[in-house]
């Protein structure tokens, strides 16, 4: 019952900040939810004895995801088709902007010390594990309709809402998909020594409703064939699964159950987006250079 009412609560404050708020209201939602994220990602981090210092850092995921949002700002989309330089541009920005800041980190510290690599890689991959994916999501609801949905869309909010919601709910049909068709099904354990309760029966189940969760909503929505629409959607529900098994990864090897208690009955923020954080960037490719 918890879980429900937790789902209940946190569900309408998503689709509103999404539908009912500017662009910018998606960023500000990512930004909080990297942050909460990055929080609970020091403390597994803590946890395996890797020293992730936790303002710069946080700086490191904010700028990576506020790079993401901005490069496809919607006024500078109409310059931006068609240049074959925009996503080299792009990941050299987000990189880059991790990078400075690790730099910045390792020689604050002003004293060489034996796991500064591990503290750095730990810091810079706090920044693309959760900056870049949810400055992804913030940059697809940004994307004006007109240039990635059909011209004969028939609902009235036709723009980066849409397509943003289309991702919401391929991950919310694979989830659900997984966890019941795993307990009415389950008897073959996917990954036992990481996640003992999931089974190859729940993963199937779960790529199939994806795929056609995502045949069936983005062919209202995009211009894409529909063959290319089921690959996506079988993309998204696996990558899905693998974000979610390595989230899980990070807190068996910590010893820790879940990243941390903030949302009764769910875990914590990493616990609630570890599916959204493989699956987000390769929606954003797809939207932005193959819809």
């Amino acid at each position: 019952m918890t879980r429900v009412l937790s789902a209940l609560v946190l569900l309408p404050v998503v689709i509103g900040t999404i539908f009912f708020l500017p662009p910018w209201g998606t960023f500000v939602l990512a930004s909080v939810a990297a942050l909460l994220a990055f929080r609970e990602y020091c403390t597994i981090a803590q946890a395996l004895e890797v020293s992730v210092p936790r303002v710069l850092g946080a700086v490191a995921v904010l700028l990576v995801c506020f790079a993401m949002w901005m490069a496809d700002r919607p006024s500078d989309m109409a310059s931006m088709q068609g240049d074959p330089l925009v996503f080299p541009n792009l990941v050299y920005l987000v990189l880059m902007a991790g990078l400075i800041v690790v730099g910045a980190v390792s020689i604050g510290r002003g004293r060489p010390a034996p796991g500064v690599l591990a503290d750095a890689a730990a810091t810079l991959f706090a920044a693309i594990y959760i900056g870049l994916p949810l400055g992804a999501l913030a940059a697809v609801r940004g994307i004006l309709g007109a240039f990635a949905v059909r011209s004969d869309f028939p609902w009235p909010f036709g723009d980066g809402r849409a397509v943003l919601m289309v991702l919401l709910a391929v991950i919310v049909v694979s989830d659900s998909a997984q966890y019941y068709t795993g307990r009415a099904f389950g008897r073959r354990p996917l990954s036992p020594a990481i996640s003992p309760k999931k089974t190859v029966e729940g993963a199937i189940g779960g790529a199939v409703s994806g795929t056609l969760a995502m045949a069936l909503a983005g062919h209202y929505v995009f211009r894409s064939p529909m063959w290319m629409l089921a690959l996506l959607g079988a993309a998204i529900s696996l990558l899905g699964i693998v974000g979610d098994l390595f989230e899980s990864l990070l807190k068996r090897s910590a010893g820790v159950k879940d990243s941390s208690h903030l949302i009764p009955g769910h875990g914590g923020v990493l616990d609630r987006i570890d599916s959204w954080l493989f699956a987000a960037p390769v929606y954003y490719f797809f939207v932005r250079f193959l819809a």
